[in-house]
C-alpha cells in the first residue's frame, strides 16, 4: 500500500472544491480530478473511498470550517437582536474568507447529496441555533413561526446579499458592493419582522 501524502492529499482537496463549486456535481468526475490535481485516478483513491467519500468529506470540513467562525463571538443566551446580529456579522465574514466553500456547499444544497449534508451539520452548532431561538421565543423577542420561516426570514436576505457582493452585480445587474450601512439597514428590516 502506497503512503499517504499531506500534501499530496490536501491538493485533491482543493482542486475538487473549486471544480464542484464552478461546474457542479454533474460536471465533476474523478478522472477530471485526477488531470486537474496532476495524479493517477488510483492516487485519489488512496485517500478517498469513492467520489461519494470525497464530497462528503469536502462538506464535513467546509461546514466545521463555517460551525466554527459562525459561533467564535457568539452565545445562544444573547438577546435576540444581539445574537442575530453576531451570526449575521460571522456569517458574511465566513462568506467572503471562503467564497469556494460557499459556492460548494450550495452546489451540495441542490444535489442528491442534500439530506447527508443536512445530517452532517454539527451537534454543537445546532444545539446552540436551536437553544437560541428557543431562549428568544420564551423571553419573547421573537415571533414563533416554523423554522423553515424562521430561516428565510433571518438569513436568506443576508446571503442574497453577500452573494450579490460576491458577483459584483445586483440583480439588475448594476454593479453591487455589500457596505456596512446595506447590511445594517437589511439587518433592522429583518429584526423588524421577527420581532413581536
Amino acid at each position: 500500500m502506497r503512503a499517504r501524502d499531506e500534501q499530496k492529499e490536501k491538493s485533491i482537496r482543493e482542486k475538487a472544491l473549486k471544480m464542484i463549486a464552478k461546474e457542479g456535481i454533474e460536471g465533476f468526475s474523478m478522472q477530471k480530478l485526477a488531470k486537474a490535481a496532476n495524479v493517477s485516478p488510483a492516487t485519489i483513491y488512496i485517500y478517498f473511498k469513492d467520489k461519494e467519500d470525497l464530497i462528503l468529506q469536502l462538506c464535513r470540513k467546509a461546514g466545521e470550517e463555517m460551525a466554527e467562525i459562525t459561533l467564535k463571538d457568539f452565545d445562544p443566551s444573547m438577546s435576540f437582536a444581539e445574537g442575530l446580529k453576531a451570526q449575521w456579522i460571522s456569517r458574511a465574514k465566513y462568506c467572503l474568507k471562503y467564497p469556494e466553500q460557499v459556492h460548494f456547499i450550495e452546489q451540495i444544497r441542490h444535489s442528491p447529496l442534500r439530506d447527508k449534508l443536512t445530517t452532517m451539520m454539527s451537534e454543537k452548532f445546532k444545539n446552540a441555533m436551536d437553544l437560541f431561538v428557543t431562549n428568544a421565543i420564551r423571553k419573547k423577542e421573537l415571533v414563533k413561526v416554523p423554522v423553515e420561516v424562521y430561516w428565510s426570514i433571518a438569513f436568506a436576505p443576508l446571503y442574497n446579499l453577500v452573494m450579490f457582493h460576491m458577483s459584483g452585480k445586483s440583480i439588475v445587474g448594476n454593479k453591487f458592493v455589500l457596505s456596512d450601512k446595506i447590511m445594517k439597514d437589511t439587518f433592522e428590516l429583518v429584526l423588524k419582522a421577527l420581532t413581536p
